[in-house]
């Protein structure tokens, strides 16, 4: 993964929670950080709870990507993409991961905890983090999504 990324922010609701602890044991076994916001159990949490501080981390830029993992990834998508430095792409595909680092430049990667699986998501995460973006026609478009 983007060795410059540092810590990745990561956190879930209770839909996403098994997949979340999954990711952080794989890849710590790796050598990656987290900084996990949450939730820490399979106990209800609302997706905004979680969503709002990671999604102000990277805004802020104490974290230069994040990860967030929800039932359908719907929730989390709309709450992160509030924030005008984010960048959240609902990710359940291999084409799709791929694309929304090339064409996107997305640096929250969202993810459908109850339609995919941990080895999935795993997978996503290793596209999402190596894959580049194109930038060019690509980046005249990034400019074009703030709202001025």
């Amino acid at each position: 993964m983007d060795e410059s990324a540092g810590i990745i922010a990561i956190g879930s609701d209770h839909a996403g929670y098994k997949i979340k602890e999954y990711i952080k044991l794989t890849l710590a076994a790796e050598g990656y950080l987290f900084k996990d916001f949450g939730c820490y159990s399979e106990e209800k949490a609302d997706y905004p709870d979680i969503a709002h501080p990671l999604a102000t981390a990277v805004q802020q830029g104490l974290y230069k990507s994040g990860i967030l993992i929800c039932g359908s990834g719907n929730g989390m998508a709309m709450v992160a993409n509030k924030y005008p430095e984010v960048r959240a792409a609902l990710c359940w595909n291999k084409e799709v991961t791929e694309l929304a680092r090339k064409h996107n430049d997305a640096n929250v990667l969202i993810l459908p905890g109850r339609f995919i699986s941990p080895d999935e998501a795993i997978q996503f995460i290793r596209i999402f983090f190596f894959a580049a973006f194109e930038g060019g026609r690509h980046k005249t478009r990034i400019e074009k999504i703030k709202i001025k």
